[in-house]
């Protein structure tokens, strides 16, 4: 198997892989600050880059029952945080397909500067 394709976003304000650096996601593509994962607080993007989707598994969630994927970097294979795949309940169907990631596991890049 060859060398994972990266994506490189241009930009001022970008989210990275904490572990290897790949770009993830722009600062202005994040839809909610307002969601709690795994290990603590996490960014809902309405785009990322460099991940990769894992198997589909039902999670109850504060907000009810939900079919989620986990999301893995493309290349060192981080667990990011989660993909919505479905829900349960009609009113939470907006939300499916953005991508939670826990801010923890990324850095914040300002052109070069990893923020902690």
């Amino acid at each position: 198997m060859g060398m994972p394709f990266k994506a490189h976003l241009s930009g001022q304000r970008i989210f990275a892989c904490s572990k290897c650096g790949v770009h993830l996601a722009y600062y202005e593509d994040i839809v909610s600050k307002s969601f709690q994962g795994r290990h603590g607080r996490a960014y809902l993007f309405d785009s990322v880059v460099n991940v990769s989707v894992g198997e589909k598994e039902n999670r109850t969630l504060i907000t009810g029952l939900h079919s989620v994927a986990d999301i893995q970097c493309n290349v060192c294979h981080s667990t990011l945080g989660w993909k919505y795949v479905s829900a349960s309940a009609e009113e939470t169907l907006p939300r499916e397909s953005p991508q939670l990631i826990t801010p923890s596991l990324c850095n914040y890049c300002v052109i070069g500067m990893f923020a902690a």
